[in-house]
């Protein structure tokens, strides 16, 4: 008989279960002990964990990235879902022990993918910013179609970052159908380009960690040196004002200063692209809470939203909606 997945137990049901260590960070406890903070993944999602009285042989042992039979007690801890540890140790050779069957996957094929922003590649008419975005698309295929967009919070699964794309993409379509006087092509090449340095900022899909480029640099200046880098192979002139444009477009994404963007929006494609990518992402981790949210209970607090947590409806029942009729 499988094993039940980590989102199918309840608040205060005993785990027994195979999964993967998706983040392992070595912390120093009020009495001076070490600690594992602990991340466990499988298909149905993550959830913390803490590891107490660490020795130096469980901070070589419990490494991310390996996979480890884990027993012990779901519990919410401030309103977030987390296992009281019971017992913990490395899969054996006849359990299951390949991380990526424990990876979450995009709902769409990578070539899916592939083919739908293909087809999207060529309504960019403006040849600057088309070539650009071949160029770099074309460099860094295999990983745009197989990284997440995060490494927690949104689409932070196997094939995210393409799949943050497309959804953005599709987006960005039906505000140009209602808003025919927006610069299609430009908006369509940022959003591509938008969150393209992920996949130097970040090491990949399994146990994905920051990369040392993406703690010092961060993606939205990465991504502009990849711009500046493909002009500089296809004799663009910097100077350009349609180079200028899209690198703005990047640049900008993130709206504000101190979410990491060094400028404001100041081009109204760059204003409608940074809403895009804010809607797209909140709902994502809205939906992530909501689909492990109990009806009529409140989901996990999101950091990334405020600290709120969002409440799921109760259901009605098979002919309930008839009867209230």
């Amino acid at each position: 008989m499988a094993d039940k997945q980590l989102m199918a137990y309840a608040v205060g049901e005993q785990m027994n279960l195979m999964a993967l260590l998706k983040n392992v960070s070595v912390r120093v406890a009020k009495n001076g002990k070490q600690y594992l903070d602990l991340t466990f993944e499988d298909q149905s999602g993550e959830i913390t964990g803490k590891f107490w009285d660490a020795s130096t042989a469980d901070i070589e042992r419990y490494q991310a990235g390996r996979v480890v039979r884990l027993a012990g007690k779901r519990e919410n801890y401030q309103g977030s879902p987390q296992v009281k540890i019971g017992s913990l140790r490395l899969a054996n050779a006849d359990e299951p022990h390949d991380p990526s069957d424990f990876v979450v996957h995009a709902p769409m094929k990578a070539s899916e993918m592939e083919d739908e922003l293909n087809q999207v590649v060529f309504e960019i008419t403006n040849q600057v910013w088309n070539r650009i975005v071949r160029f770099l698309i074309a460099k860094h295929r295999d990983a745009f179609f197989t990284y997440p967009a995060a490494k927690r919070n949104h689409h932070a699964f196997q094939g995210g970052l393409a799949y943050h794309t497309l959804s953005i993409l599709r987006l960005a379509h039906s505000v140009v159908k209602q808003y025919p006087t927006l610069d299609a092509p430009l908006l369509y090449a940022g959003a591509i380009l938008h969150d393209l340095g992920k996949v130097i900022e970040l090491s990949g899909p399994v146990s994905t960690q920051y990369t040392v480029e993406g703690n010092l640099l961060g993606h939205i200046s990465i991504v502009d040196g990849e711009i500046v880098s493909a002009c500089n192979e296809l004799k663009f002139d910097l100077n350009n004002e349609n180079v200028v444009l899209l690198r703005h477009m990047i640049l900008a994404h993130h709206g504000l200063l101190e979410y990491g963007s060094p400028v404001r929006p100041r081009l109204l494609e760059a204003e409608v692209l940074h809403q895009l990518d804010e809607l797209d992402a909140s709902i994502m981790m809205m939906t992530n809470a909501i689909e492990h949210t109990a009806p009529g209970e409140f989901g996990e607090r999101l950091f990334a939203m405020d600290g709120r947590s969002f409440y799921r409806p109760n259901e009605p029942q098979i002919g309930e909606q008839d009867n209230q009729e």
